[in-house]
């Protein structure tokens, strides 16, 4: 199990890599680390408890914003439980980490699950 800080610079590290076209572009979005979701969270996305969640994106997408101001910053919250689950070593869970956050960010940008699943690059 990774201590929280290391996890949270490998958070940070992810978001560092954006190309600056993306990096320059991503405004009032705040990128957080939880250790799982919360059970608001998982009765809002419908999922069953037992459902392995890596990221999550809240917010109003860029492409559906109207009249945007004055409003909360939309939330990508990255679950470190989940990514240690599925990942052991070091690298592996960097390597997850860097997918989860670029994931969620295609949701800030608009993209659906299906259209990251389509571009996605194994």
């Amino acid at each position: 199990m990774m201590d929280e800080e290391r996890f949270r610079e490998l958070v940070e590290e992810a978001i560092d890599s954006l190309p600056t076209e993306f990096a320059e572009k991503l405004n009032n979005v705040a990128v957080i680390v939880e250790d799982t979701p919360s059970p608001m969270q998982i009765r809002k996305l419908g999922l069953r408890s037992l459902t392995l969640l890596l990221g999550l994106y809240e917010g109003i997408p860029q492409t559906k914003r109207g009249h945007y101001s004055g409003v909360l910053p939309d939330k990508i919250t990255i679950f470190k439980s989940s990514i240690e689950m599925i990942a052991r070593t070091e690298e592996e869970i960097k390597e997850k980490v860097r997918d989860t956050v670029i994931h969620e960010i295609g949701h800030h940008f608009g993209l659906s699950d299906k259209d990251l699943d389509k571009n996605r690059v194994e």
